[in-house]
């Protein structure tokens, strides 16, 4: 069996059942999104479908909310492990909302079998990424399930950030002539966890290791330099494509890419030729793409390569005018292709 029918994943369609390519963020993710869970539960925030909730507190003071489950394998990877990935991936989701990150909980579904010294690893991983990046775990819940029921361990993490007033960053906000920014090299963490999942390394021979890590300082900066930015989003399930697709269905725009401006890395485009991936749609995990204004792209792409996560940043795009809200790329032969929100599971268990 080839690599890539051990992970493909039916593509959309009408299921009555749970496919991998629900947990895609893709189209999949959108039409249980639509059928299940919108219909049952959307109030006004919710229903704004951002990566976190911007909610006013009595007095005025505002915050953001975000919540989510992460279910790498393997646990341990190269440049991270579950526990970084949890408490990074609440960051920064709270960060690209323009909130700084200040509180986390955490709650664990261990399997019986569990190693405690693997545990242990885990729970020390997250308590130095909570101290780098200044935010404190408040509270968290333990359960336990039966042998062969949950696959080692599953972390679930919530968090809550304090939002200046008067910001308003929105996956509506995009207008034609801005331009889009990435922060640096795309598809870097997918590539790595891939590398060394058991039975799809098929030689491949790269020292490249995930890019988790926490984005708040980054996107301060850049709204230090941009109050007027548009709309930030950290790139994770789905990739750059979906993200994309996600932003233009948003705002009713187009978005226009440019290929040869894609900054990625030898090891992941080759990786990527190997195992028929389109970069588009893998993985990031400390990486954030930005929607500025034209007059401001220049200011904050430097804000971006001078800060430390920041140094392979680019600008990949513009917005444009388009009621049909495409994402169409420029190709480096000079044709045109459209990019559309990831269709069933390129990887499953990358985050």
């Amino acid at each position: 069996m080839t690599a890539d029918a051990r992970w493909s994943c039916p593509i959309p369609g009408t299921y009555e059942h749970v496919v991998l390519g629900h947990g895609s963020g893709g189209r999949l993710t959108q039409q249980l999104l639509e059928r299940v869970f919108l219909p049952a539960l959307a109030g006004p925030t919710l229903a704004r479908l951002e990566d976190q909730a911007t909610l006013t507190l009595p007095g005025g003071a505002r915050i953001a909310f975000t919540t989510d489950a992460f279910v790498v394998s393997p646990l341990f990877f190269p440049g991270g492990d579950l526990g970084k990935l949890a408490i990074h991936g609440t960051i920064n989701d709270l960060a690209v909302g323009g909130a700084t990150p200040r509180w986390i909980a955490a709650s664990f579904v261990l399997e019986e079998g569990l190693p405690l010294a693997i545990l242990e690893r885990i729970v020390r991983s997250m308590r130095a990424a909570c101290d780098e990046a200044g935010v404190e775990l408040v509270a968290g819940d333990t359960k336990v399930v039966e042998k062969g029921k949950g696959d080692g361990l599953f972390v679930t993490t919530s968090g809550i950030g304090l939002v200046p007033p008067h910001l308003d960053l929105s996956v509506r906000n995009a207008k034609p002539g801005d331009r889009v920014l990435v922060s640096g090299t795309l598809g870097d963490h997918g590539i790595a966890v891939l590398s060394v999942r058991e039975g799809l390394e098929l030689g491949l021979e790269t020292s490249l290791e995930s890019d988790t890590a926490p984005l708040a300082d980054l996107c301060r900066a850049l709204l230090e330099v941009c109050p007027r930015l548009r709309w930030m989003r950290d790139p994770t399930r789905g990739g750059v494509a979906s993200a994309l697709t996600e932003l233009a269905a948003g705002s009713r725009v187009g978005v226009r890419l440019d290929e040869a401006r894609l900054p990625i890395r030898d090891e992941v485009r080759g990786a990527c030729e190997l195992l028929g991936l389109d970069p588009l749609y893998v993985a990031n995990e400390g990486k954030v793409i930005a929607v500025v204004p034209p007059e401001e792209a220049d200011a904050v792409l430097s804000a971006m390569r001078a800060h430390p996560r920041g140094r392979d940043a680019a600008e990949i795009g513009e917005i444009t005018e388009d009621a049909r809200a495409l994402v169409v790329m420029r190709s480096l032969i000079g044709g045109e292709r459209l990019v559309e929100m990831l269709s069933g599971e390129q990887l499953p268990r990358i985050c």
